[in-house]
């Protein structure tokens, strides 16, 4: 698409604006850019000329943004930021790419992390950034090509690719277990872990096993890491994702009751942006992420 220079007001109107618009004074503005505060107005006045409307109501000293005004700052600052992201991008690899992905952080330290090595050597080139997210965001408002996401495929304005469902697992200490062979209805006389995120995952467990049982309170976690030290320390039963106890169960001393109906609480998804469909790392990590899948 072929940009007209007719309707592209120079850099330097917009910083000047987008600085004013976000601190509300030219003085704060003409600090952070570095520049006098007439300047700062008079690329304010030449951008108001440029567009033929008022961006901000000026009463006496104080400058606040019209609803256009406010509506325009919005868009460039977007704009602005997608500069910014791609300068860094280019700076941190300018003979590959970057790809700055979300993460989750179980699923990102059990199931992502001990695979990412084999998808780098496949790419050569590509650099990926972690960051941790844990709730939907606004991807043009972040350096983000891609993020990990748990439960349905709502993210709005994005294109998705399943990666797996969660199965939830009771797990215990051997200590808790005292030896029994423990079947679904024993786990109601048992102190029951709860993850903030998942707060009806036991309701659905029992139910799903056809366990009647009123609701139980018991410990209260944010993290799965952080519940699966609780069930190992014989705090109490926890329900785990499948994929997180490869290798946990024998490391900490924990029982599964697999003899149990399995219960699916969500999926995870990779999303991304639709404008960032067809950036080359971001593509080569769905290719992998579908062979790994």
């Amino acid at each position: 698409m072929q940009i007209s220079r007719r309707s592209l007001p120079p850099l330097g109107w917009l910083t000047a604006f987008e600085a004013v618009a976000r601190t509300g004074s030219v003085t704060a503005a003409a600090q952070q850019l570095d520049l006098t505060q007439g300047a700062v107005s008079r690329q304010l006045q030449k951008l108001e000329d440029f567009l033929d409307y008022k961006l901000f109501l000026r009463e006496k000293k104080r400058l606040t943004l019209t609803p256009v005004g406010a509506a325009y700052a919005e868009s460039i600052r977007e704009g602005l930021t997608q500069i910014s992201n791609a300068t860094v991008d280019l700076r941190s690899n300018p003979h590959g790419g970057v790809l700055n992905l979300a993460i989750l952080p179980a699923f990102g330290a059990h199931w992502l992390a001990p695979r990412l090595a084999d998808f780098l050597s496949g790419s050569p080139g590509v650099t990926v950034n972690l960051s941790t997210r844990l709730e939907p965001f606004d991807f043009s408002r972040e350096r983000f090509h891609a993020a990990i996401h748990f439960g349905r495929d709502n993210w709005a304005g994005t294109e998705t690719m399943h990666l797996l469902d969660e199965e939830l697992v009771p797990v215990m200490s051997e200590h808790l277990a005292k030896g029994r062979q423990v079947q679904p209805a024993m786990l109601r006389d048992m102190p029951l872990l709860h993850l903030e995120s998942r707060p009806n995952a036991w309701r659905r467990w029992f139910a799903q096993n056809d366990v009647p049982v009123e609701f139980k309170a018991g410990m209260v976690f944010d993290q799965f890491a952080t519940m699966l030290q609780a069930a190992a320390g014989g705090l109490g039963v926890a329900l785990m994702p499948r994929f997180l106890l490869e290798g946990e169960l024998q490391r900490n001393q924990l029982i599964a009751l697999d003899n149990a109906k399995r219960v699916t609480s969500g999926a995870y998804y990779l999303v991304w942006p639709e404008t960032k469909a067809n950036y080359p790392p971001l593509q080569a990590l769905r290719k992998w992420m579908e062979q790994q899948v």
